[in-house]
Formats: structure tokens, sequence, C-alpha cells
């Protein structure tokens, strides 16, 4: 990886506890991580190492007991919550285990509801969600809903919504936990071959083998903590 892209997420000892009965659990134990631009990387480790958990503290959806996250340059902590959740609309993409759609949204209704949040006009919306939905080979399912296709169709959709507002990172909790091996593996080709023609940021918690397969960098979290950190070197 090009050390010379720039950084997208930054942390420095970065803490979480959280309070059970009185016991404080620490989930997150002094992380210091840099994620550069372009890189398509996973987070692994057993369960309850602290992989969602990092995964929300990095996008702002919780905050740190101690430490320090940059989004970009712009450090969380100095961020307002309106500014934290305009920045999440702007920059970063979600994509989740339960797809997360809207039920009486049409497919395309959901894809383009992050660009009505920003703003965007009524045509770019429409040509965009049809140049994206030709990329993820669901042209023509506009105006279906999600209870009417299949789990790995509605991943698809769930793909779409996170990339089609160009966000600079897209985060991915256990995406393909819910999806039979092919389909699974299909959506993983198609997510690296996305970050591949875009140089969006990929950065996916799992314990899925196949992620950790096709990922450039995997980054091993155990008890809270980076216990190793390795870059593969591709063709």
């Amino acid at each position: 990886m090009n050390n010379a892209k720039k950084i997208i997420i930054r942390t420095e000892e970065l803490k979480k506890d959280f309070r059970e009965d009185d016991i404080v659990v620490p989930a997150v134990r002094g992380v210091d991580l840099t994620i550069r631009a372009g890189e398509f990387s996973a987070l692994v480790g057993p369960s309850g190492s602290g992989k969602t958990t990092f995964l929300n503290l990095i996008s702002g959806l919780d905050r740190p007991t101690a430490g320090h996250v940059w989004l970009k340059e712009r450090l969380i902590s100095e961020m307002s919550d309106k500014e934290l959740a305009d920045y999440r609309r702007d920059h970063i993409g979600f994509i989740f285990q339960a797809y997360n759609l809207i039920p009486v949204l049409t497919v395309e209704e959901n894809i383009e509801y992050i660009m009505i949040l920003q703003g965007v006009p009524k045509a770019e919306r429409q040509e965009r969600v049809k140049h994206i939905l030709a990329e993820i080979d669901m042209a023509g399912f506009e105006r279906r809903f999600p209870p009417k296709i299949s789990g790995g169709q509605q991943q698809r959709v769930a793909i779409a919504r996170a990339m089609v507002s160009g966000p600079e990172l897209i985060l991915a909790d256990e995406p393909t936990a819910n999806l039979d091996s092919e389909t699974g593996a299909e959506l993983l080709d198609m997510m690296r071959e996305l970050n591949r023609k875009t140089g969006m940021t990929f950065l996916f918690s799992t314990h899925d083998r196949m992620v950790v397969e096709r990922a450039d960098r995997v980054i091993t979290l155990k008890d809270g903590r980076v216990a190793e950190d390795e870059r593969k070197e591709r063709n």
C-alpha cells in the first residue's frame, strides 16, 4: 500500500469501557491505528474482541472513554453532534449484517435515501441509482420492495445504498453473516472490484475467512488490543 495515500481514519490510545452492574468492562484498550485511502481491510478476532465497538468509535456512533479519533484531519471530540452526523452522512457508508433496509420503500427509494438527505437533485439521484444497480447486476429491480427479494439481493441493495453517494469510507459489520457461502463470495468479489474501480476505502469487521482471503490488510484484535497487523502483497 502506498504510504503517501491520505489518511482517512487515525486513532491514538483509543479506549472504551462499559459498565455492567457497577463493574467496568473494557472493550477497546488503547488502539493506535491508521486507515489510508483505498485500503480493503479486514478487522478480525473472536467475539468480544472489540471489533464492532471499534467501528462504532471510529464512525462517531459511540464516544470513547479515552483517546482520540481523527476523521481525516478532524478530531471527533471537537465536533458537535450535528457536525458528526453530517460527516457520517456525507463521508461514511455503512453495511450491516441485517441489511437495515426500509421495508416500505422500494429498492430505488432505499438507495436514494441518503442522497435525498444530502439535497442531491432528483434527476441526478435517478441516474446514480440506475448506474449502481447496473454495477451490482440488479437493473430492473427499482420498483421491488425488500421483503420481495432474496437476502443476497437485499445485501446488494444495502451495498449500493452505502456506496451510491460516493463516501470515502465504507464500514461493513459482518456483511456476509446471513448469506450462504456462494452469495457471500459473489458480493465480496463485487465489493473488491468496486474498491479497485473507485478507490473507495473498505473496513470490514468479520469472522468470515472469505473476507480475510480478499483483504489487502488483516488487523487482528484480541481483548480489545491490536494483536497483529498484516499487509499482503498483491500482484
